[in-house]
C-alpha cells in the first residue's frame, strides 16, 4: 500500500479504559469513570424527554445537513447571526476541518505543549510543520508563541481552559496577543470547558469574535451539557471564516437526534448553572485534599484537576484502577508524575480521594 508517510508512525487516539474492561480485569462490581471529563450528572431532563419522543420517528431520511433548527436556536441564544456558526460531529471533527482547510507541508502551525492532543495529531496528518511552545506554570506562553509566528504560519491553537492543566488565558493577555498576530493567521480558541469558568478576568469570546476577523471559537455539548455520546460541537466566527470552512465539512455530519438533544440542552441553562456550581464546590474539596497531603496541583477552571504525586503516573493510575477508579495517567498528557482526575459527584470524589490516600500511605510505608 502507498500510505502517506506522515501516518506511518502516528498512533490513533487512545481513550481511557471502559467501565466493562475494568470490571473484568479487577473483578469489581462498581466502577467510577473519572478519566474523560464527562459530566457526572448526565444531561438535562428536557433532553431525556426529546430522546424518548424521537424513538418513534423514522430514521430512513438524512438529517438536516445545515442543522437549521439548532442553528437558529444557537444564534438566538448567543446573539449572533446564524451564518456565524458551523456545526460538527463533536469538536474533534471541527478541529480536523480547520486543519484540512488550512494546513499543508508548506505551512506551520503553533500550539502550547502540553495541550489537547488533536491539534498536533491533525497537523501531522496534513504534513504541516509543528511548532510547540512549552507552558509556563501550566499556562500558555503567549509571548513565545507570538515570536514563532512567521509568513508560513497558518493556524495558532489556544486552549482555554487548557487541557490537561485547567488553566485559562486572562482577557488582557489574550487581547494583547490577538492584536499582534497577523490577520492572515487563523487563531483557534478552544473553549470546550468555558461554561465551568468562574474568574473575573476571563474574556468574552463572543465580543472577541466580532472584533477579530481571524478568530474562531470552538465549543461543545460533550462536557457540561452531558451529551458526549451525541457528538455535537460548534464553531463561532465571522461569516467569511464560516463560509470558507463549510465546503470542507461533511454534508450530514450531525444526526437528527443529536441536533434535537442539543436544542433542548441549550434551553435548560438552569441545569448548566447547577452543574457549574457543584463542580466548583467539589473542586475546592480536591484543593483542600492536595494541600492536606502536600501535593502540587494546577488551579483549574475546567471540570478536572491535574495532581502531581511526584511518583510514576502509570503506577498511581494502576493503583486507583484496582480500587475501581478510572483516571488518566499524566504520562499520556506530558506530566509523567501526575494524574488528571475528572471532578465527579460528591460520593465519587470522596471515594477516589480515599483511594489516593491509601496509595500515599503505601508509598510512605515502602520508604
Amino acid at each position: 500500500m502507498k500510505w502517506n508517510s506522515q501516518i506511518l508512525n502516528l498512533h490513533s487516539y487512545q481513550p481511557g479504559k471502559s467501565i466493562e474492561e475494568v470490571k473484568k480485569e479487577f473483578n469489581l462490581e462498581v466502577i467510577y469513570k473519572l478519566a474523560s471529563n464527562e459530566n457526572p450528572y448526565g444531561y438535562s431532563s428536557k433532553v431525556k424527554k426529546v430522546i424518548d419522543e424521537e424513538a418513534t420517528s423514522t430514521y430512513s431520511y438524512y438529517p438536516d445537513g445545515y442543522a437549521s433548527e439548532l442553528r437558529a436556536e444557537m444564534a438566538k441564544s448567543l446573539g449572533i447571526k446564524p451564518t456565524q456558526l458551523i456545526f460538527s460531529n463533536g469538536t474533534d471533527e471541527l478541529l480536523h476541518i480547520i486543519s484540512k482547510a488550512l494546513l499543508n507541508p508548506s505551512k506551520n502551525t503553533i500550539m502550547a505543549a502540553p495541550t489537547f492532543s488533536q491539534y498536533k495529531h491533525n497537523a501531522i496528518l496534513e504534513g504541516a510543520e509543528i511548532r510547540e511552545v512549552p507552558l509556563i506554570n501550566g499556562e500558555h506562553d503567549l509571548e513565545k508563541m507570538l515570536h514563532q509566528v512567521d509568513d508560513q504560519t497558518a493556524v495558532v491553537w489556544l486552549c482555554s481552559p487548557n487541557n490537561p492543566t485547567g488553566t485559562y488565558i486572562a482577557d488582557a493577555k489574550l487581547r494583547g496577543f490577538l492584536s499582534k498576530v497577523s490577520k492572515e493567521v487563523l487563531i483557534v480558541l478552544d473553549e470546550a470547558y468555558f461554561e465551568y469558568v468562574k474568574t473575573d478576568d476571563y474574556y468574552n469570546a463572543l465580543s472577541l469574535v466580532q472584533e477579530y476577523p481571524n478568530l474562531i471559537v470552538t465549543r461543545t455539548f460533550s462536557k457540561i451539557y452531558g451529551l458526549a455520546s451525541f457528538r455535537i460541537g460548534y464553531g463561532i466566527a465571522q461569516e467569511a471564516i464560516i463560509k470558507a470552512l463549510e465546503p470542507v465539512r461533511q454534508p450530514f455530519n450531525t444526526n437528527i437526534i443529536a441536533q434535537k438533544a442539543a436544542i433542548e440542552a441549550l434551553k435548560d441553562q438552569a441545569f448548566v448553572a447547577k452543574c457549574a456550581k457543584v463542580n466548583r464546590e467539589e473542586m475546592q474539596r480536591f484543593y483542600d485534599f492536595c494541600q492536606k497531603n502536600k501535593l502540587e496541583y494546577f488551579p483549574s477552571q475546567g471540570n478536572f484537576i491535574l495532581i502531581d504525586f511526584q511518583y510514576d503516573g502509570d503506577k498511581v493510575f494502576s493503583f486507583l484502577l484496582s480500587k475501581g477508579y478510572i483516571v488518566r495517567s499524566g504520562k499520556q498528557l506530558g506530566y509523567p508524575t501526575g494524574i488528571r482526575v475528572t471532578i465527579g459527584t460528591n460520593e465519587q470524589n470522596t471515594g477516589v480521594m480515599n483511594a489516593m490516600e491509601a496509595f500515599l500511605e503505601q508509598v510512605s510505608a515502602s520508604k
